[in-house]
């Protein structure tokens, strides 16, 4: 690890983030170019001690999900990311294995999404970011442990989606689906071992998940229409559109409501309720 490299490669990342990209307010008496290391920290998901010290130079070895943390917070791109990763003493992640990093200009579409419940998924399913609205929606993601932010393994092995409501039918196409995605991603990336150690994990740990994965069967995300209990607002049925990222085999899942109906008025409530940045998981 090359900490004196790696804390000068972090303060001009940082410095070459303007607050309005990552959803601030610059502010008239900012002093700094770029971004604070408490915003940083805050975008990050670390603690504003542990930022400093990496740019000191004299911080602990970072953990991959740490780097993968800080260079979408900072919006590095892929090379500028792999240069991270090395200085800090760590492997990049593998080319021809599932993307968990994500590009700055999804970062900057999903900020264009603010005002609606958004959230970017990996190919294996796991959270890589999400609107404010979508927290306000399905309840706090970022509630799930570090290592468990992974929408497949809450669904079978976790608490899943609590307030996605399904009838039986729904909850064994939803099933189903879930099950076939991994098997799209597995013959996708049948060497990341991150995805085989989730698979491994759901077979030994859910029977209903091994009996379906034994059918073998392969899909797709695809658009559709969810039912969700709010706490606050009631039964709300809303349109669950999924845009694809080829370029990293990510999805992005939006839902919305048509003007004028009862859930187009609660999801403006929502917005009320909602906080002021995109959250990075890490």
């Amino acid at each position: 690890m090359d900490r004196l490299e790696l804390a000068r490669v972090l303060k001009a990342a940082r410095a070459r983030v303007a607050p309005e990209e990552v959803g601030l307010a610059a502010g008239p008496r900012r002093r700094v170019a770029g971004l604070r290391r408490e915003e940083v920290a805050q975008l990050a998901g670390l603690s504003v001690e542990y930022v400093v010290r990496l740019e000191q130079g004299r911080g602990p070895r970072p953990s991959a999900q740490v780097l993968t943390a800080l260079t979408q917070a900072l919006r590095l791109e892929r090379d500028e990311r792999d240069q991270v990763f090395r200085l800090a003493g760590s492997a990049p992640p593998l080319a021809g294995g599932i993307e968990m990093s994500l590009r700055p200009s999804v970062l900057r579409l999903l900020q264009r999404l603010a005002d609606l419940p958004a959230l970017v998924l990996s190919a294996k399913g796991d959270v890589l970011a999400r609107t404010p609205m979508a927290d306000a929606l399905l309840g706090d993601l970022g509630r799930w442990p570090e290592g468990r932010r992974n929408i497949i393994w809450q669904r079978f092995l976790g608490s899943g989606y609590a307030r996605v409501a399904l009838d039986p039918e729904e909850d064994d196409a939803s099933a189903r689906q879930s099950v076939g995605l991994l098997r799209t991603a597995l013959s996708r990336y049948p060497d990341d071992p991150e995805l085989r150690a989730l698979i491994e994990e759901l077979i030994v740990g859910s029977e209903r998940f091994w009996s379906i994965w034994e059918e073998g069967r392969s899909t797709v995300y695809r658009s559709t229409r969810k039912t969700i209990d709010h706490p606050d607002l009631g039964r709300l049925v809303l349109d669950c559109d999924t845009l694809l990222l080829p370029d990293t085999d990510q999805s992005m899942i939006v839902y919305s409501a048509a003007a004028g109906t009862r859930e187009a008025s609660a999801l403006d409530a929502l917005r009320v309720t909602g906080a002021e940045r995109i959250s990075v998981s890490s």
